[in-house]
């Protein structure tokens, strides 16, 4: 244990030093689709669960079936360490969206239907890269200062070319539009028009997976690459079931298909209405009591609902990849499946619902709202044909917030500087070497962790409040209901111990385990006022003192580049050491630069930073992104931009990025401030670089 966690210590430590290989592109750009669901666990899954429980065959335990995806995880990848970024929707959602954690989003906790941040986003930065970009389902990051349709973060506004969607967070709990059976009416947007009028008998799912498979047909036979964006909100608490069995075959001529005639949309909008049950599960039966002397029963109605939804979302994704094997368009399509949170504790029947009847959490404690490993880890699968090798089980920790640095790597262009994710290509290809990443979670409820018997007692009603949870290697750390930035750290080995029922933090060898977590939390996130937490005021911690130079280390990427781009294992035009930041004097007409060491803060202390510059440019203390001014990406005024950060004295390491575009000179002013100092350049004598 303690040569592994010190061998990751010293990767975050040294990894702003070394530069990582990108993954080798492929030929062409794939297609991209990203298949997002609503509330369904790790554990739902046949191959990550539901499968050893068929296996085991104990009449207590229940299972369910996902034929579909099972098969996608035996032709390509299961990542059985993904997290999302935020046990609940809007923010998972938001993070992922923005490529970042929930220690840099503008969406956290609860904030539905807030407008999204005016930046970079995967559909955005799939578009420069030459996509059609499509959203097809649940979206719920509009911004409400708009009546509809102007909503501010509207999906046309940020970076897709066409929309499907339930545009307001609600809407998404209602699976009839029309008939708004248990929630209401609701309303469907096809980019800014109000379609929901020609939904009769219109279930989600279906309507979802229909309308995905025209978009998919319209773009086949264009040479442009497409990304697709498809977001089920199924099988959120509302339970409401499909009007049908899902239709016979599937992909070109068969399975769900898109009508298009108002009042039968789809070949599914016809018959009742919240009716069909699958057959595995409607004569289903279970050892309700534990004793096989007595006669099973049936499952209660509402975990046949449950198992049904689920079965759908998996029809309906067989569908779409027979679709892209009749198309002949499979080997050059990247599909990606996962979810926004853990499983569920809500119902909108009568019916109570609970997620043990099929263990949805898996091997995990935590549901939706927590961040036990059952409410953030996520069933993640992908499939590239010929490119991504079959039947992978990848271990590697990984986040939602990945996917935008990956998916711009598959689009063979530079991923923002601003992200926090890393590109996923070389663990799920096996060629180049991955970058470090950092798995960090953090959110706030007044609930409580459910009482369940599947549970280990310290984790049983469990007050939530304000949470945090980071990972680092084999090990979590986890704080429930903190009350300051001194409050210690849970530990646990979530790879021995997946439940996390064993903390670790009173152990004598881990108590600098406990310092690295209380230090590395402070270096991942900047405070938000939105969404105050009460270790917003902790100093940011300082690194050991490094073997250093004097100077900064610098690098040239001259020509042309779409934003302050993340350059990490690009060769650059010209490198070297320096004395100090400036880069006033280097000349430069159209590129990069990238300057990195480490700054030495003399005393502890709140410290003011600002920058000035005529070109856009991205300033970081360890992870945490303190100045961002690169979108737009081609400011026309020298803006002086500050931010105030509270610093623990010693050597913190930094990046500086900046994007010079045009003849310009390039031009950027850093200074800094604190209590006793005035503002002044920040000096030489203050910046060093990793000794060779």
């Amino acid at each position: 244990m303690k040569h592994s966690f010190t061998y990751i210590v010293f990767l975050y430590l040294v990894a702003l030093s070394v530069f990582a290989q990108p993954a080798a592109p492929s030929a062409s750009k794939p297609n991209i689709i990203f298949i997002l669901v609503d509330d369904m666990g790790w554990g739902d899954v046949g191959a990550f669960w539901q499968q050893q429980r068929m296996k085991a065959n104990d009449r207590s335990e229940p299972w369910q079936f996902t034929p579909s995806l099972d098969a996608i995880a035996q032709n390509g990848a299961m990542l059985t360490h993904h997290y999302c970024a935020a046990p609940v929707c809007a923010p998972s959602r938001a993070s992922l969206m923005l490529g970042v954690s929930q220690g840099h989003a503008n969406i956290r906790n609860n904030q539905f239907d807030k407008e999204l941040q005016d930046t970079y986003t995967m559909s955005s930065v799939l578009k420069k890269a030459g996509y059609s970009t499509s959203l097809v389902g649940k979206w719920g990051l509009q911004g409400v200062d708009a009546e509809a349709p102007n909503w501010p973060a509207h999906p046309l506004n940020r970076g897709f070319d066409y929309s499907y969607a339930y545009i307001r967070h609600a809407d998404g709990h209602e699976h009839y539009p029309v008939e708004g059976i248990y929630r209401g009416k609701k309303e469907v947007w096809e980019n800014k028009t109000n379609v929901s009028a020609g939904l009769a008998k219109s279930f989600t799912t279906d309507l979802w997976t229909a309308k995905a498979k025209q978009i998919i047909k319209q773009q086949a036979g264009k040479a442009q690459p497409f990304f697709m964006y498809l977001a089920y909100d199924v099988p959120h608490a509302v339970l409401e079931l499909p009007t049908q069995a899902y239709p016979q075959g599937g992909g070109l001529k068969g399975g769900l298909q898109w009508l298009g005639t108002s009042g039968k949309m789809i070949n599914t909008a016809s018959g009742t209405p919240d009716s069909y049950i699958h057959p595995d599960y409607a004569k289903a039966t279970y050892d309700h009591d534990k004793n096989p002397a007595t006669a099973e029963v049936p499952w209660p109605n509402v975990y046949k609902r449950y198992a049904t939804l689920c079965r759908r979302i998996d029809d309906g994704i067989g569908d779409i990849m027979q679709l892209l094997k009749d198309l002949k368009i499979d080997q050059n399509t990247m599909v990606v499946f996962t979810s926004d949170n853990g499983p569920s504790i809500e119902s909108y029947l009568k019916e109570d619902y609970e997620p043990v009847f099929f263990n949805s959490f898996g091997p995990f404690d935590g549901i939706k709202r927590d961040v036990w490993e059952g409410g953030v880890r996520m069933p993640t699968l992908v499939q590239w044909p010929g490119t991504i090798p079959t039947k992978q089980v990848i271990t590697r920790p990984s986040a939602l917030y990945d996917w935008l640095a990956t998916f711009a790597d598959a689009a063979q262009i530079p991923a923002p500087a601003r992200t926090d994710g890393v590109s996923l290509l070389p663990t799920l290809t096996g060629q180049g070497t991955q970058k470090q990443g950092v798995v960090y979670i953090e959110y706030e409820n007044n609930g409580a962790t459910p009482k369940f018997e599947e549970f280990s007692p310290n984790h049983r009603a469990r007050k939530r409040n304000q949470m945090q949870k980071i990972r680092l290697g084999d090990f979590v750390g986890v704080r429930y209901d903190i009350k300051s930035a001194d409050d210690d750290f849970e530990i646990y080995n979530v790879v021995t111990d997946p439940q996390e029922t064993k903390n670790l933090a009173g152990e004598a060898a881990y108590r600098s385990m406990q310092k690295t977590f209380k230090e590395r939390v402070t270096q991942v996130r900047r405070p938000d006022p939105e969404a105050p937490r009460p270790y917003d005021l902790a100093p940011m911690a300082a690194m050991e003192a490094p073997k250093a130079a004097a100077g900064v280390h610098w690098a040239i990427h001259e020509g042309e580049f779409p934003w302050v781009a993340d350059l990490t294992g690009r060769p650059a035009s010209l490198s070297g050491n320096k004395p100090g930041a400036d880069i006033n004097s280097i000349a430069l007409k159209e590129g990069m630069i990238y300057q990195e060491g480490y700054l030495k803060v003399p005393q502890d202390g709140t410290y003011q930073f600002t920058m000035t510059g005529n070109g856009s440019y991205l300033f970081r203390l360890h992870d945490a992104l303190i100045i961002d001014r690169t979108y737009p990406d081609q400011p026309k005024l020298k803006l002086p931009l500050s931010a105030t950060v509270n610093l623990k004295a010693g050597y913190h390491p930094f990046r500086i990025y900046y994007h010079q575009t045009g003849n310009a000179k390039p031009n950027l002013d850093w200074t800094w401030q604190a209590e006793g100092m005035r503002e002044q350049p920040v000096p030489a004598a203050a910046l060093f670089h990793a000794a060779d």
